[in-house]
């Protein structure tokens, strides 16, 4: 029962260890994992897991590595925040890998990366003709930047001179089928605004609603946990 009871502390301190050192390392690096960051990641992770098994060896021994690896990683982030050199060198540069619409093979074979990985990518950005595409910029991270050729560009309503309407954030009004008053006030509506809008839907229940939000011009969404659809489409 011991040995048990040790794991699980054991567990808990790394877990809580690596949630302090993921905090210290900043939020710009949870969403743009670099070279270095991956290679810290998977050092630190293996790390915490010896620590949550291994009751032989003291905790405090795979602390320590612990926070050498975290403040390493945050001593780069630092370094590559003040000087651009460093940041070259530990994360990388930005590469083009289609100009004009020809592909630049010999800066893909640098890279080491294929055609595969380019069309993929390409199809995420919702381009299916490379001979659409002005620029591809591999970035540092593995993510592809695309600039489509002015020509192929969708017009906007700038381009005609077409007025249009503010279109901010929605406001999630009740989630997981709880009423979150705070975000209701800040529109200066009320509870029974809200009842009266969901009996408009046939909704008598806050609790029936999965979720439920409002956006800039005054419309409310509303999804309820059972959906009324004739037949639900399956994509495979």
């Amino acid at each position: 029962m011991e040995i048990y009871l040790e794991v699980a502390l054991r567990a808990i301190g790394a877990y809580f260890s690596l949630l302090l050192v993921t905090r210290l390392v900043g939020k710009e690096q949870l969403g743009q994992l670099t070279a270095s960051d991956f290679a810290n990641a998977i050092a630190i992770g293996s790390i915490a897991a010896e620590m949550s098994f291994d009751h032989k060896e003291n905790f405090i021994y795979y602390i320590i590595p612990i926070i050498i690896f975290g403040s390493l990683t945050y001593i780069n982030n630092l370094l590559s925040l003040k000087f651009r050199p460093v940041r070259k060198l530990l994360e990388g540069e930005p590469v083009i890998v289609i100009q004009n619409g020809k592909i630049l093979e010999n800066n893909i074979r640098k890279e080491r990366y294929n055609l595969d990985n380019l069309v993929m990518q390409l199809r995420e950005k919702n381009v299916f003709n490379i001979a659409n595409v002005e620029f591809a910029v591999l970035e540092p991270n593995g993510r592809l930047s695309v600039l489509i050729k002015s020509n192929r560009q969708p017009l906007t309503a700038s381009d005609l001179n077409i007025s249009t309407q503010y279109q901010g954030l929605s406001s999630e009004i009740i989630v997981d089928g709880k009423l979150i008053m705070k975000n209701l006030k800040q529109h200066g509506l009320t509870q029974q605004w809200l009842c009266e809008q969901l009996s408009l839907q046939g909704i008598h229940r806050i609790e029936d609603v999965s979720l439920a939000s409002l956006d800039t011009s005054g419309n409310l969404y509303v999804d309820k946990y059972t959906d009324d659809l004739p037949q639900e489409i399956k994509i495979t």
